[in-house]
């Protein structure tokens, strides 16, 4: 593996202008482990046959941090990311009304992804800026853009990154400041556990692709920081705190419910939220934040469940719940369901049951 990838960023920064091979002419030359063959097959049928592929809105973008994860991982190129990125100008959704939405700045994170393979600081000038402009506001007291779990994943992997990219403390204490105030009105300390948002605050509702969202964001953050960093402790303490309760409200098939305290609730396999809660888990176990002993079996039951139920022979990734804020949207799931952020958390997830898995 460190081989194909040696070659590939070879290849890739060989000169200062990307270049497009064909379409064989980078691909893996030796064989891929079964880990990552699930993560080619999966990663092109969706960009085969996914719909609505061009805006950068964050469900394309969830795709394209993963695409660019199983690139790293596989050395199998596609040139598919480059190219939206270009289209869209690596520019940011907006909207007057909603300056520092979250969900807007999830295109972010692919933007910087692009510069481990075409490294051009003018393609993140969008992303500094609407950073900027949040932080000024977040310094005058405006605190609660993040009152709703998916935003940690939205924005504050691009806020880490980029924080320390520029070594901007300014950027770093905002995403603390936002962090805390989301964890203060959302994350049940007791449970370990995160409500989607205000609405269901004491419900007993736990969404699972919402703390998935959460689960992905904590483990980015910390690939990001420095060891020094004044918060990583916090981060660090709120991802083991989930990661144990996670690990017991696993099914035997290797899922999540997607209503994490109510199995019998919208009961099935659902492959968004599991992609996320093992790519965190796996994650954890390769940089030592999990005992390896205990959540290495957990990582495995998740993956043949996600491999085997929801990935058919096509390459087409199921049982993915659709656009929701809860545990009942977009009902029921099917194996015929799927969708970019879906695809996009599940190459993230092969990308560290990799590192994991012996012959990959």
């Amino acid at each position: 593996m460190p081989a194909r990838l040696s070659l590939l960023v070879a290849g890739l920064l060989a000169s200062t202008t990307l270049v497009v091979l064909p379409p064989q002419a980078n691909a893996a030359t030796t064989p891929l482990c079964a880990v990552e063959q699930d993560m080619v097959s999966a990663d092109k049928y969706w960009v085969a046959n996914g719909p609505d592929q061009a805006p950068n809105n964050w469900q394309n973008s969830t795709f394209q941090v993963g695409n660019l994860a199983m690139v790293r991982t596989t050395g199998v190129t596609n040139h598919v990311t480059l190219p939206w990125a270009q289209a869209n100008n690596y520019q940011l959704q907006s909207d007057p009304k909603r300056p520092f939405f979250a969900d807007f700045e999830a295109a972010g994170e692919a933007y910087l992804a692009l510069q481990f393979f075409h490294p051009i600081p003018a393609n993140l000038q969008a992303l500094r800026d609407r950073v900027a402009a949040e932080v000024a506001s977040v310094q005058q007291g405006h605190t609660d853009y993040w009152n709703y779990v998916d935003a940690l994943n939205m924005a504050m992997p691009s806020f880490a990154q980029l924080g320390v990219l520029d070594s901007s403390q300014a950027d770093l204490e905002a995403m603390h400041t936002l962090f805390e105030s989301a964890k203060t009105h959302l994350f049940n300390q007791a449970i370990g556990l995160w409500y989607r948002d205000a609405r269901f605050v004491g419900s007993g509702t736990f969404w699972s692709r919402g703390n998935g969202w959460a689960f992905m964001a904590m483990a980015k953050v910390l690939t990001a920081l420095p060891a020094d960093d004044p918060h990583r402790a916090e981060y660090a303490q709120v991802f083991r705190r989930m990661a144990f309760t996670l690990l017991f409200l696993q099914r035997p098939d290797g899922f999540w419910n997607v209503d994490l305290a109510k199995p019998f609730d919208h009961p099935g396999p659902e492959t968004s939220g599991t992609a996320m809660f093992t790519y965190g888990m796996a994650w954890g176990v390769n940089n030592n934040l999990l005992p390896a002993w205990l959540f290495t079996p957990s990582i495995q039951r998740a993956w043949h469940g996600m491999s085997t139920i929801a990935l058919q022979p096509s390459g087409l990734l199921g049982f993915v719940q659709g656009v929701a804020a809860s545990p009942s949207g977009s009902q029921p799931v099917t194996s015929t369901d799927t969708a970019a952020y879906g695809v996009g958390a599940f190459l993230l997830a092969g990308a560290q049951v990799a590192k994991l898995t012996p012959g990959c």
